[in-house]
């Protein structure tokens, strides 16, 4: 594996794709269960949420905690790293809503 060239190009190899950034962002407020998780990020499928929360993880940007009761429970937080990485996609958000009706036309 190649080094990463800058800093963009080692935060789009963790964040790349259509469902990162809206898993991370629907962490933001706290930790969710996988259905609850599912739910608030809309349109991704349960075997594309599992392989992209599952390489979250691998990169110690989500934690998955399970708890051993009945019935099981999992539940996917962000971890200090994950935090930082929100930190900087607020600024993306802004981006987006300020422009959203001229993104909207051009799509």
């Amino acid at each position: 594996m190649r080094p990463y060239s800058c800093g963009l190009d080692a935060a789009a190899d963790v964040i790349g794709g259509k469902w990162k950034p809206r898993i991370l962002w629907a962490l933001h407020d706290g930790p969710l269960r996988f259905g609850e998780l599912r739910r608030q990020v809309d349109g991704v499928t349960e075997k594309m949420l599992i392989q992209q929360l599952r390489e979250l993880e691998s990169r110690e940007v989500v934690h998955r905690e399970v708890f051993h009761q009945v019935p099981p429970k999992v539940e996917y937080s962000l971890t200090a790293l994950g935090q930082s990485l929100i930190a900087a996609l607020i600024p993306l958000d802004n981006w987006g809503s300020a422009h959203l009706a001229e993104l909207e036309s051009t799509r």
